[in-house]
């Protein structure tokens, strides 16, 4: 099941909330540092740490400390370059990834935001379609409850 909603996907209760991580796994701004503040920086940052780096297009996964969802899958969408640099091939592989991540940990539910559309620049109708049509690939042989939190 998809669902798209509005609101703050830092308050959402599903099993995993999805952050729009950069490849250092550092805290950053918008949706991935409003992860950061309400998780407790200080102790995902040391387990984000000892992962170290996350490529372009894959995800990993952390605990989700004093959020409401147990874990946090990190993925790094890619930055927008005008569209000439395989970057609706990275944010496909982001959403795939990490419902297969999510899937390998058995989750039930998972909550994303529209990632790269923030600070990264991805066209916003673009990627809202990529995002609806990965997660939809995916639950055609899949069952877990998505959550697409587009926030205003």
């Amino acid at each position: 099941m998809l669902k798209i909603i509005n609101g703050d996907i830092t308050n959402c209760k599903t099993d995993a909330i999805v952050n729009a991580a950069n490849n250092y796994l550092k805290e950053g701004s918008g949706v991935c540092g409003a992860i950061f503040k309400k998780a407790g920086s200080e102790k995902l940052q040391k387990e984000c740490d000892e992962i170290g780096y996350c490529n372009t297009g894959e995800s990993v996964i952390t605990k989700g400390y004093n959020l409401d969802s147990k874990f946090i899958i990190h993925t790094v969408g890619p930055i927008w370059y005008g569209g000439n640099k395989n970057e609706e091939e990275y944010l496909r592989a982001s959403y795939r990834n990490s419902l297969i991540l999510a899937k390998k940990h058995n989750l039930n539910s998972i909550a994303f935001p529209l990632i790269s559309a923030g600070i990264y620049g991805y066209p916003y109708e673009d990627a809202l379609k990529i995002a609806k049509d990965e997660i939809n690939k995916f639950l055609e042989n899949n069952e877990i409850d998505v959550y697409l939190v587009l926030f205003n």
